[in-house]
């Protein structure tokens, strides 16, 4: 079990309901849904594409590319091409702070 590190803020999703950070070298793309955070890697597993800039919808990312999506709750693929899943990481807000589970 790893330690919750601050990343962001809520004020971080001002412009977007999607940022980037690295953390590590890991690029990690976290998601503002109904007051809730998601946290997934960044890069489609399909293609060489930030998720970040994408187009959300519900709790589904669609990849900027190729136009295949991935529920940003579980990552998993669930519109071709995207066929892989994406790694996800434990993320929960503390007051207006978002914080990840790193390991």
């Amino acid at each position: 079990m790893g330690t919750w590190t601050a990343v962001a803020s809520l004020d971080d999703f001002a412009a977007s309901d999607a940022i980037e950070i690295d953390s590590g070298g890991r690029e990690i793309a976290i998601f503002l849904i109904g007051g809730a955070v998601f946290a997934t890697a960044n890069r489609c597993t399909h293609g060489d594409a930030k998720l970040c800039e994408g187009f959300l919808e519900g709790h589904e990312i669609e990849c900027p590319f190729h136009q295949g999506r991935f529920d940003v709750r579980t990552g998993a693929a669930t519109c071709a091409p995207a066929e892989l899943a994406l790694a996800t990481y434990p993320a929960r807000l503390d007051g207006d702070r978002v914080e990840l589970e790193l390991g």
